[in-house]
């Protein structure tokens, strides 16, 4: 297949295989930009997730610890809002707490995802569309005198690359959709076991003014 083949088929279909090469050009840089960051969102995660299971407790220097060690990672929000409720807030209170920072992280996590969505959904109407166009382009050689029948099967042809131009598009999309899909439901799946381990590590314990360290509660006591 020439590149002077591949002008003819977009101009065939009255360019609507060009808006499918730029369609297809968006979702790869989505799909590629969300992957990349989404894995070193899980790898780093685990990381920060398997040095939190290493405390029995956590201090208020081992939250700040954690935390600067998270740096940008969802995880580091959760860390932060631990450090500042953790003299004023515990039990159902800091679980509260917690979740409102997950809630406001959420929608960070599955950004510009809607535009593959639509791309999924968009791709095979546009190609349907272009062989459409490509159909009134074959069938108009019935109308001039002398015609052969092969010009009008080749048309045909040529019209039906839209459509298999926009389904493969789609196919690519949707794979891709569903495997960022599922790598965001592990990042927040990440957020709430981190938000268990917060509150199973944090809970009945106090700070010790000055000092940076913890000691049971009397309440958790049962004093």
């Amino acid at each position: 297949m020439t590149f002077a083949y591949i002008i003819h088929l977009a101009d065939y279909s009255d360019g609507v295989l060009y808006v499918l090469a730029a369609l297809l050009l968006l979702a790869l840089a989505v799909i590629i930009d969300r992957f990349w960051s989404l894995r070193s969102t899980l790898i780093r995660g685990n990381s920060i997730i398997h040095h939190t299971a290493e405390h029995g407790v956590l201090s208020l220097g081992e939250l700040r610890a954690i935390k600067e060690e998270a740096g940008t990672l969802p995880e580091a929000a959760l860390l932060e809002t631990a450090i500042r409720y953790l003299d004023a807030a515990r039990g159902e209170a800091m679980g509260n707490r917690l979740d409102e920072s997950i809630m406001l992280m959420a929608p960070q996590m599955d950004r510009r995802l809607w535009i593959l969505d639509t791309i999924v959904t968009l791709a095979p109407l546009l190609g349907l569309f272009g062989t459409i166009i490509g159909m009134f382009h074959a069938f108009s050689v019935l109308a001039q005198p002398g015609h052969a029948p092969a010009d009008v099967t080749a048309g045909v042809a040529d019209a039906l690359v839209a459509t298999a131009f926009g389904i493969f598009i789609a196919m690519l999309g949707l794979s891709a959709f569903n495997a960022l899909s599922n790598q965001v439901r592990l990042v927040m799946h990440q957020l709430d076991l981190m938000k268990m381990m917060i509150m199973n590590r944090t809970d009945g314990t106090i700070v010790v003014a000055g000092r940076g360290k913890r000691e049971s509660s009397p309440e958790f006591l049962g004093a």
